[in-house]
């Protein structure tokens, strides 16, 4: 194959991933929690419908994200391990660590009306 035709190619090939990769949906929103010296911090957090909360274990025991409703569920999570729950409707969803229930923790989540 000469080096034109090669060039050309890639050239192509470059174009396509770009049209591929700009064609793909964005990201949706993502929002942390983390959970440190016995609490979940924010304690309370409104997001967008759609929005994924991403809880984070930042002590050195593990702790769970567990729904009051059975709605989302973690196992135990070690030093920096993560948990994620997307939240697709809205409402109030109260949560708590199985293993240290005095922590708890709530996530109000509102119509997004852009969607």
């Amino acid at each position: 194959m000469n080096f034109a035709r090669t060039f050309a190619l890639g050239a192509i090939a470059g174009l396509l991933f770009a049209g591929i990769v700009a064609a793909s949906p964005g990201r949706a929103d993502e929002v942390e929690v983390s959970v440190d010296n016995f609490t979940y911090n924010p304690q309370q957090i409104t997001v967008k419908a759609g929005t994924t909360v991403v809880w984070i274990n930042h002590d050195d025991i593990p702790h769970t994200v567990t729904s009051k409703t059975g709605v989302f569920r973690s196992k135990a999570l070690d030093t920096d391990d993560k948990f994620s729950f997307t939240f697709a409707t809205p409402g109030t969803f109260l949560y708590f660590c199985a293993l240290h229930p005095h922590m708890t923790g709530s996530i109000v989540v509102e119509a997004n009306a852009g969607k």
